[in-house]
Formats: structure tokens, sequence, C-alpha cells
């Protein structure tokens, strides 16, 4: 046998490092790691920093502070698939983190994740990187990002990925890039709705959750809803609400259907396949409340469409909303009354809700939930308009007092609506006047000051609605409701303006309202209504029919401040008794009330000519009983106040107690009679006015023409006022000292008509239009410069000689009561001229 040779063993190169195992429990040593050229350290150190990230939040945010966001960053795209891979699952899960979600996005780490979603890479890296862009796209920014980089494209082809947790990544990605419009549209055109139909057969429910989502979202489009029914989605929807194990299914599914069912197309197609009648009994027969909402909200959506509505009414849709409406859940309320507003645009749908829906509408005005009330108000709203039957079914179902409660509410939805109902149900008498016993003039008087123009100008047409009662006017002046009303002419809103004008036209049809509008502004130094449309009508943008229809309505209807700012009566403005002539005043200047010009002190001035024809038997009796007084200080001037003629009375008390208790006596008895202080202050009789209309009647009406009764009533007038007068001698007619006596004797700026014997142009002027208008003869009056005013009238001449049965147009005449008394003068003649002019 040969000699065993004996080998030895070689001792390794003297620069190879022995391999070192490292165990460390400090993340900081392994987050430098991640600095290694060594692959397998590197893998590790990713494995073990991601077991340590996945244990919470707080150990995310301390990798982020040692700078292992940066270093896994450069990882990701390592060349190594496993060091590549395990860097992407760190990644993924730390973009959960707020904090590291905005350093992702400072370092744009987008286009790196967009580039690993290609098909030959790793499924994990797939998961991961979907799962990071899942978590950013959130935020709009990285949405837009991920939309301009083109990760629509492979996001979509990784939808039909064998892995579920990619499924699931992408579709969520999808669903929140597509709330972007941009997006919307481009998948679309990327053919992303075979694939989300395909994920609804998904074994995972979450998946199914998320896909139909995004349907939710991108079938607001109606290209999409088009692409949607040629891909049998319509089918595939009707079989989830069909399948009981997919109940965590419907409400989405519902939501996806009511968006298709906006269209007309869609409607027919769904019909015609029975799908429609699916939909309505399977709403009939849930009991879950989001279903019953999401179903209600789908009808509202449809009936934006006049055909759909059409449909719907043939499938008695009526019903199905109607019982919603019973359902014990504020959210399932709200969106019945949403769909029945809707459904209003249909009358033969109007027509049912007015039959069977009322009722329910108006319990719910009653509910503590705001958003009921107000949903069920809009909707009683829309279904009183233009519909008196359905005005006086929710009278019937007692939604009177409901409906001007909520005028106190709080939305300003509920308010406005509620406004709006009332006024639908105003049109009729009855109703109207049921309403107005509620008070509901008051009540509009805080709708009037609401901060919103909606509330505004409804609450304005509500006024206009009911201001045409005389006790409702009442109501709103004496609840403070003409304030507010006159603020509103200030608006800067063009329908609050118009309907405010339209208000103060309306509530101007009586003396006492007209009156204390043309006082009332917006506070007190700042304009009266008259002063403010007077400024509206003078604007061409401001400018409305109710404007100028409601500034001739309030002067007509105050014809003394009309008289004193226009200086013009026509033969439609009848002088009734109050009325007073104060002469002219200038523009901006408020005319003060005949009682507040009586407490003023005897002036220098022009005299304040007053008409009243009407016998007050209350302030007769006093001044009668007072007259029997002794003392001058007892007897009551005509234009005191009752208040300091009581004062007087008492002052009138003599040194002899047999005096003073005659006069304690007497007032008492006339107290006993009228309370002095609670009687409202009205002008004293001008018996002589009434004398002067008696004899009038007795002497003119008799006459046959209206020609014939002007000029007696011109030489009636002359006669009672200082009779004619010569032209050259005009000067010598001391009418002056004759009304300055008036008021001396009477110790009042105010004089009746009655009791001028020497009156000049304005004053027989005023006489003349006083007793025409009593006795039916129709004249104007008008005011001229220098104490000149003139009456004309409108007559028919005779046919000319030989030509019968020609009827001329009547011819306007300036009557002459000075000079020549009841000579008539024509409109442009020389005469008319001199009359009014020389």
């Amino acid at each position: 046998m040969g000699k065993k040779v004996r080998k030895e063993v070689e001792p390794p190169p003297k620069d190879v490092f022995e391999p070192l195992l490292i165990e460390s429990k400090a993340v900081a040593t392994v987050v430098l790691m991640l600095d290694s050229p060594e692959e397998e350290v590197l893998a590790k150190a990713c494995d073990a920093i991601y077991k340590f990230a996945s244990k919470g939040d707080e150990n995310k945010v301390t990798l982020l502070g040692l700078g292992a966001v940066e270093r896994l960053y450069k990882l990701i795209s390592h060349e190594d698939p496993i060091v590549r891979r395990n860097a992407m699952m760190v990644f993924g899960i730390m973009a959960s983190n707020h904090d590291v979600k905005k350093l992702l996005r400072e370092l744009d780490v987008t286009s790196s994740l967009l580039s690993h979603l290609v098909p030959e890479e790793d499924v994990v890296i797939h998961e991961f990187a979907t799962l990071c862009l899942a978590h950013m796209a959130v935020e709009y920014t990285t949405k837009v990002q991920i939309f301009e980089q083109g990760g629509l494209e492979p996001l979509i082809s990784l939808l039909s990925s064998p892995d579920p947790d990619v499924t699931k990544n992408s579709v969520e990605c999808i669903y929140l890039l597509v709330q972007d419009f941009q997006s919307r549209a481009a998948v679309c055109e990327l053919n992303v709705i075979p694939p989300l139909l395909d994920l609804l057969k998904s074994e995972y429910p979450v998946i199914q959750l998320l896909a139909l989502k995004t349907l939710e979202v991108i079938s607001k489009d109606r290209e999409t809803r088009i692409i949607l029914g040629e891909n049998q989605g319509l089918d595939c929807l009707l079989k989830i609400l069909e399948t009981n194990e997919f109940n965590d299914l419907h409400v989405e599914a519902l939501a996806v259907l009511g968006n298709c069912l906006e269209d007309v197309h869609t409607m027919q197609l769904i019909r015609q396949t029975g799908g429609l009648k699916k939909l309505l009994s399977f709403v009939g027969v849930s009991t879950v409340p989001d279903i019953q909402k999401n179903a209600a909200k789908a009808i509202a959506k449809a009936a934006c469409d006049s055909e759909n509505r059409k449909i719907l009414n043939e499938e008695n849709v009526e019903n199905c909303l109607i019982n919603l409406l019973e359902i014990d859940d504020d959210g399932v309320k709200v969106a019945a009354s949403q769909a029945i507003s809707a459904m209003c645009e249909n009358l033969a749908s109007k027509r049912v809700f007015g039959l069977q829906g009322i009722p329910q509408l108006v319990q719910l005005l009653s509910s503590d939930d705001e958003e009921v009330k107000e949903a069920a108000v809009i909707a009683l709203a829309n279904l009183t308009t233009a519909s008196p039957s359905n005005a006086s079914a929710v009278a019937e179902a007692e939604g009177i007092e409901p409906l001007v409660k909520t005028l106190n509410t709080e939305r300003h939805g509920a308010v406005a609506n509620a406004a709006a109902v009332l006024t639908n149900m105003a049109t009729q008498e009855p109703l109207r006047l049921c309403i107005q016993s509620h008070g509901v003039m008051s009540v509009l008087t805080e709708p009037l000051r609401s901060a919103s123009s909606r509330v505004q100008s409804r609450a304005a047409l509500t006024v206009a609605a009911f201001g045409c009662d005389a006790t409702a006017r009442s109501e709103l002046r004496n609840a403070g409701g003409l304030g507010p009303l006159v603020e509103l002419l200030h608006s800067k809103d063009k329908e609050v303006r118009r309907n405010a004008c339209w208000a103060v036209m309306v509530c101007a049809s009586d003396e006492l309202t007209a009156v204390e509008l043309c006082r009332l502004g917006h506070c007190v130094l700042s304009n009266s209504a008259l002063d403010i449309l007077e400024e509206i009508n003078q604007s061409t943008g401001r400018r409305n029919n109710f404007s100028e229809a409601a500034l001739e309505r309030l002067l007509d209807n105050n014809l003394s401040q009309k008289y004193s700012q226009m200086g013009y009566l026509s033969s439609s403005n009848v002088i009734t008794d109050g009325f007073y002539d104060y002469g002219k005043i200038k523009p901006g200047v408020k005319l003060l009330s005949l009682e507040e010009l009586s407490m003023q002190e005897l002036a220098d001035r022009r005299a304040i000519i007053f008409i009243n024809a009407k016998p007050q038997e209350d302030v007769l009796a006093v001044e009668e009983k007072l007259q029997h007084l002794s003392y001058e200080q007892t007897t009551l001037s005509p234009f005191t106040s009752r208040k300091s003629s009581r004062e007087k009375v008492r002052k009138g008390k003599g040194k002899k107690e047999e005096e003073k208790m005659k006069e304690v006596e007497i007032v008492s008895e006339v107290q006993d009679e009228i309370n002095l202080e609670d009687v409202q202050w009205q002008p004293p009789p001008d018996f002589m006015l009434m004398n002067y209309i008696h004899d009038a009647s007795e002497t003119i009406l008799p006459l046959t023409t209206t020609r014939e009764q002007v000029v007696a009533l011109a030489q009636f007038v002359a006669d009672k006022m200082g009779g004619a007068i010569e032209r050259d001698k005009l000067h010598d007619f001391s009418w002056e000292l004759h009304i300055s006596e008036i008021k001396f004797e009477l110790k009042s700026n105010i004089v009746p008509i009655g009791k001028v014997k020497k009156g000049t142009f304005y004053h027989r002027a005023l006489l003349f239009k006083v007793i025409a208008d009593r006795l039916g003869i129709g004249c104007s009056l008008v005011r001229g410069e220098y104490n000149r005013g003139w009456n004309e009238v409108k007559l028919v001449d005779d046919s000319p000689q030989g030509v019968t049965g020609l009827l001329l147009p009547p011819q306007e005449y300036i009557v002459d009561l000075m000079f020549v008394p009841g000579f008539l003068m024509k409109q442009e003649s020389v005469e008319a001229d001199q009359y009014k002019y020389i």
C-alpha cells in the first residue's frame, strides 16, 4: 500500500472579514443599517423596521424622526427584489401617518410608486405601493400628481389582479381619485366600468362596497350612466337588491341606481325590464332607514325630469313616498319630503298628494327636528302653489297654526317657505281671514327684520297678500311692522325691493296706514317711505312697476301730503274729512300730522286750512258742558289737546269756595261721560262747511247738466269767499288780514275753511274741490305760484249747429272763481294763462 499524504487546511485570506451575527434592540441602530451596502443587511433591517412600524402610530413617528423615510425612499428602487419588496412594505404601512404623508409629498414619491405598478413587478410590491398611494390620495395635491403622472391606467389594470389586497387598494385609490372631476372624466375613457362591475361579484364585501362607492361617484356623469347601462350594470345592481345576503350593500346600490334614474332613457329601460316595480316594492318592504332614505333620494333625483315624473306617477310612486313619511326616522322623513317636493311639478302627483299626503306633512311641522320641519314646509309650499284645493286641504288638516308658528323658527328656509304657504292660502278669502285670526301680521314683523334676503322677500310678499284687509293693516301697524317694511325699500336685492314696494302699495290702501308710511323711515333722521319711493323711481335700474304704483297709492291715500308735495289733486282724488292744506313743502321735509300742528304755538306763518264736515258728538258734548263754566280759562279751544284742556279747567278754579266746588262738579261730570285722555285726538267739526255742503246739494244738484252745475258752484263758492273781485283792485282785497284775525281768534295756526269769509285763489279753489267732490262733480285742484290755485274740469261741448248725433271729446276748462265767477276758460287760452299767472 502506498503512503497516505496528509492534506493541510489553508488559512483564509488576510483581507476577508469573518461573518458576524449582530443582535440589536435599538431602533436607531437598525435605521442606520439602512445605509449598509449589503443586501442581506438591508433586507433584514427593512423587515425589522416593518415589524416595529406595524405595532402603532407612535413607532412610525419615531422612525420618521430617525430619518428612516428618506433612507427607505432610496431602497424602494433598489436592484435587489427582496430589499425593494421589504422597503415597499415599510413604505406602505408608514404612509398611514399624517406627518409621514407630508414628508412623502415633499419627496415626490408618487412617480416612483407608480413605476412599480407594472405587471412584471412582485405582487407584494403591488400591494404595498397601492396601499401607499391610497393613503396619500386623500390629499388633493396628491390626486393631481397621480392624475398628471398617468397613474389611473396602471391602477385600473390592477383591478383584475388575482390578489385581493392589490384589488382592494387599487379600487380604494381610484375611488379617492374620482372625487376630482378630471379623474372622473378620464376613468370612463379608460374603460373602468367593466372591471368595476366584475368586482361586484367579489367574495370580499369590502371590495364590493368600494366598487359600488366608485360607481356612485362616476355615475353622476351622463356618459358613465350610458356605459353602465350598455354593460348590463343595472341588472347587476338590481340583483344585489334582490339578494338578502348582500343587505350590507343595498344602500350603496340604491345610490348608484338613483344616479342612473336621472336619465329618461335609463328610467324607461328599468321600467321595461320590470326593475322599477321591483325597486319600489323593495323600498316598501324594507325596514332599514338608510335604504328608505336613499330610495327617496333616488326618486327625488329622477323627478327632476318631467318625463321621469310622468313615469313615476304611472308607477304610483306617491303611495311609496307617503308611507315613508310615517317612518320613525328623521332622515327618511326629510328625504321623502324632498321627493314629494320634486314630484309636485307633476299635476297628477300634486293632486294625489293633496288627497293623501298633506295631513302627514302638516304633522311634521310640529317635529322637534328643524330639518324635518323645513323639508315638510317646502313640500307644502310646492303643493299649494297654484292649487286652491291643496291650500284648503292644509287648512282642513289644521295646518294654519303650526305654519304661523314656523314663521318664528331659526332656519331661514323654513320661515321663507312657511310664508309662501300662507301666501298661497291667502288667495281664498275664508282661509285668509282664518289665518289673520291667528295674528299672522304681528308674527311677520320679525321675518321682515331677517338678515336673509330670501326671508325678507317672502315676508314682504305675505304682507302684500294679507294687507288687502283693513284689520290686517291695522294689526301690522300696531305691531310696529311698517318700520321694517319701509327699511326693505332700501334693499339692494331686486326681488326684496320689488316685493316691499308691492306690500307698501297694498298697505297704503287706507289713510291711516298711508300717513304712517309717509312718516316712517329707516331711522328718525332718514327719508320716509315716500322719499325712498321717489328716489327708486328716479333710478332706471331700481325702478319697477310696483314702486311706481306704491308711490301713487301712497299719495292717493294721503292727499294732504300729495297736495303739499306735488301741488295737484286729480278728479279721482276725493278730499275727505281730515284733509289739510299746509302749503308747499320742500323735498325731504316730513309733513307733520294735524294733531302735531295743533300743538304748535301761534306763529306768523301761512295758515293751515283744514277740512272737517263730520260732527263729533262726544267732543261737542264736552265743549257744551265746559262752556257753562264762568271763567275764560275753561273754554275748550278747537285745537287744544284734551290733556291741556283738562289742565286749563283745573286752573280756572276761582277764589270763592262755591265756584270752586261748582267747577269741580262740572269737570267731574264731563269726565264721567268721556275720558278726555283716552279719546283719540280729532279736529273739531266745521259747522259752516257742513252748511255749505247742505245748501249746495239743494241748489246745485237739481241742475240738469254738468256745465250748469260747475258754473253754479263757482258762483256759490265766490259768494261765500267775498264775492267777485275786480282784477285791478285785487291788491285791495285784504284777505291776509282776515286770515290773521281768524288765527288770533282761534289762537291756532289751523283754520277751518268755513271760517274763511274773504278767500283768495287757493282758498276758493280748495272749497270748490271739497264741495264738488261731495256732489260728484269731477274736478282737479292745482296749486300755482304766489298764492294762486285753480280748478280744472272736463266738459263736453255742444255739437256744431246743424250737426246732430256728433259726440265731441271732452274739453278741459279752468273755472274762474275770482273775477267773473263761473266763467269757463279753455286750458290753453290767454284768459286761462292770465288767471293762473297774472
